[in-house]
């Protein structure tokens, strides 16, 4: 039986489509990354932890979930690295970002770029914006779509990649732009 559902809500643009923000409201937990639970909050939705260097916490948000605090000061990693470092240390391994897109393009890269990463600690995670979702993919890997969706593969480092039902065929890319704009 797949572990239950954590999301891990960071500090981007808050969901407002049907799908990520059913994932966000049926979540078993949610996982605020710093000043999302700002955001979350104003929804009536609580976090069940928030987690970062708490920089961007409002300070009535601080006292009010003082029980809930996950403070980690280092500066080496960012604050949805240090929620998705204290899920896995809960053995939490069905993990299903949001927020992490939107407000900053670098921050978008940035935390796009981090799904391998954290795809190859054994966890299974995704990343939902308002748009698409993002799946990490590595070896042989199947994913059922309806005829017409909308599908990127990003990778310029894979050798020999293949797939059926897509009406541009895969190569080896070279860069991420390649793999763009395909359809089922």
């Amino acid at each position: 039986m797949p572990d239950k559902l954590t999301v891990i809500l960071a500090d981007g643009d808050f969901p407002r489509e049907a799908e990520p923000v059913a994932i966000l409201k049926n979540a078993h937990r949610i996982v605020c990354c710093d000043g999302a639970a700002a955001s979350l909050v104003k929804t009536g939705l609580e976090p069940d932890f928030i987690v970062g260097d708490l920089d961007s916490l409002p300070d009535e948000l601080k006292t009010r979930f003082a029980d809930r605090l996950i403070r980690v000061r280092e500066q080496e990693t960012n604050d949805l690295t240090k929620a998705f470092n204290f899920c896995r240390s809960r053995s939490w391994n069905n993990i299903c970002i949001l927020g992490a897109t939107g407000k900053r393009e670098d921050h978008t890269i940035g935390n796009v770029s981090l799904l391998v990463e954290y795809a190859r600690s054994g966890v299974e995670v995704c990343m939902f914006t308002d748009y698409g979702v993002f799946l990490p993919c590595s070896g042989t890997t199947v994913h059922r779509c309806r005829k017409g969706q909308q599908v990127s593969v990003f990778s310029i480092t894979a050798k020999g990649l293949s797939a059926e039902g897509l009406l541009y065929p895969l190569y080896d890319f070279t860069n991420w732009w390649q793999g763009t704009l395909n359809e089922t």
